[in-house]
C-alpha cells in the first residue's frame, strides 16, 4: 500500500478506533451490570460533582497525563486524540442509546458495548499513533520502577475501582466480565487490524486504548 493510502487508513482507523470506544463505554454504563474500573471512577465523580461523565472523563485523561511528566513518558497523536475525544464520544453514544428497559436488554447492551469496545482497542491500536493515557501510565511506571507490567495494571486498575465504587460508582457483575474478557477480545481484534506498513522493530504496546 502506498505511504500516503496508509496513513490515510492509520488516521481513520484511530477516528473510527476512538468513536468505538466511546459509543461502547456509553451502552456499558446504559447497561447499569458494572463498568470497567475507570469507568467506575468517572461515574463516583460524576455523582459526586454533578458534570457530565465525558467531560469527567476528558479531565481524568488529562490528570493521567499530566502524571507521565515525571516519569518522562511521551505521549503520541493517538495519545492526545484518545484524550480529547472519547469523553465527546461517550456522550455522543448517551444520545443515541437509551437506558434499557429490562434485564435482557440490559445483557444486550453490555455485551454489545464490550466487545465494540474489544473491537475498538484493535482499531485504535492497530494505527500506531501511541498507547492511550491509562496505559501510557502503565506502561511509564512498569519502566521507571521496574515492576512486573501485571502488577502495575492490577495496582492501578484496583485503586480507581475502590476509589470509584467508595464515590458510588457502578460495580457489579459487567465490571467482573469486562475484566475477564476485555483481553482475549482485544488480542483477537488487533492481529486483525494492524497497520503492516506502520510496523516498528520496538513494538510499541499492545494493551487495551485507555
Amino acid at each position: 500500500m502506498p505511504p500516503a493510502l496508509t496513513m490515510v487508513r492509520r488516521i481513520a482507523q484511530l477516528i473510527v478506533g476512538l468513536f468505538a470506544f466511546g459509543l461502547g463505554i456509553a451502552l456499558m454504563v446504559r447497561a447499569q451490570l458494572g463498568i470497567a474500573p475507570w469507568d467506575v471512577l468517572t461515574q463516583g465523580l460524576q455523582l459526586k460533582t454533578g458534570i457530565a461523565f465525558g467531560t469527567l472523563t476528558i479531565a481524568t485523561s488529562i490528570v493521567v497525563l499530566l502524571l507521565w511528566i515525571p516519569i518522562r513518558q511521551k505521549p503520541g497523536i493517538g495519545t492526545i486524540a484518545n484524550a480529547l475525544l472519547i469523553g465527546i464520544f461517550v456522550e455522543v453514544g448517551f444520545v443515541w442509546f437509551p437506558v434499557p428497559d429490562n434485564l435482557l436488554w440490559s445483557i444486550l447492551s453490555f455485551t454489545i458495548g464490550l466487545v465494540l469496545t474489544g473491537f475498538a482497542t484493535g482499531l485504535y491500536i492497530g494505527a500506531r499513533f501511541g498507547p492511550g493515557p491509562r496505559d501510557g501510565l502503565m506502561t511509564g511506571l512498569h519502566r521507571v520502577t521496574g515492576w512486573p507490567i501485571w502488577v502495575v495494571r492490577t495496582g492501578l486498575e484496583v485503586s480507581v475501582l475502590v476509589a470509584g465504587w467508595l464515590l458510588g460508582g457502578d460495580v457489579g457483575f459487567g465490571t467482573l466480565a469486562f475484566a475477564l474478557l476485555i483481553g482475549p477480545l482485544s488480542g483477537f481484534f488487533m492481529p486483525l487490524l494492524l497497520v503492516p506498513a506502520a510496523v516498528r522493530p520496538e513494538s510499541p504496546d499492545q494493551s487495551p486504548a485507555r
